[in-house]
């Protein structure tokens, strides 16, 4: 027969049993928990670090990102400034859609100007071919917004005729939202500005 004290006395045992099962869970979730922290230390003590020019440590993945970084910057400048100056009949007005869907207003504004006075009609009237030889860029990558400066070597074909100019034009560089296939690099240009042209002798295009 059951007694009222023989249930106390299971109850009172299965309590226990859980009681020690927690207990043991509990510290293997600690012990986990300790192994996990200590190696994620030593991982981080043992990651590849670089100095930069101003003495700060910094790891080796922000900066290989930060390359990158400057390498699509590079490439977008480069980009933008073959569509915007590489003039020709058949592809500009296509060429140029493409070039404005990398900057921002100060590029369109730009263009506008350029287009009320007369600049591409008379390249258009006399079939003159506008090709841009070089491009090297510049650009400030320690802080956004990313400042930069970019000579473009540009070529217009005047028939038989060919006559070359030096551009330097500067501006800044923004992050925003990758947009395929119109804006691949997630960057946008803004406060452009054409600063000098200069028409320059042939010798001086001339690479080594």
């Amino acid at each position: 027969m059951k007694t009222p004290f023989k249930n106390i006395q299971q109850i009172l045992r299965l309590n226990r049993i859980v009681v020690l099962a927690s207990i043991v869970m509990a510290g293997l979730v600690c012990i986990t928990s300790v192994i996990l922290v200590v190696k994620v230390h030593k991982d981080s003590m043992n990651q590849a670090f670089v100095v930069s020019s101003d003495g700060a440590v910094i790891p080796l993945q922000l900066t290989n990102e930060r390359e990158n970084l400057e390498v699509e910057a590079l490439a977008h400048l480069e980009q933008f400034h073959n569509w915007f100056y590489g003039v020709e009949a058949n592809s500009y007005e296509k060429n140029m859609e493409k070039a404005l869907w990398l900057g921002n207003a100060s590029v369109d504004a730009i263009y506008r100007q350029k287009k009320a006075d007369g600049f591409y009609n008379r390249l258009l009237q006399y079939s003159l071919v506008q090709q841009v030889e070089r491009i090297d860029s510049q650009i400030d990558m320690d802080q956004e917004p990313y400042a930069f400066q970019t000579q473009t070597l540009i070529n217009i074909n005047r028939g038989t005729v060919t006559d070359t100019y030096e551009l330097i034009t500067t501006g800044k560089l923004i992050t925003v939202a990758r947009h395929f296939p119109h804006n691949p690099h997630g960057l946008l240009i803004t406060d452009f500005f054409e600063n000098s042209l200069r028409k320059i002798a042939s010798y001086e295009t001339t690479e080594k």
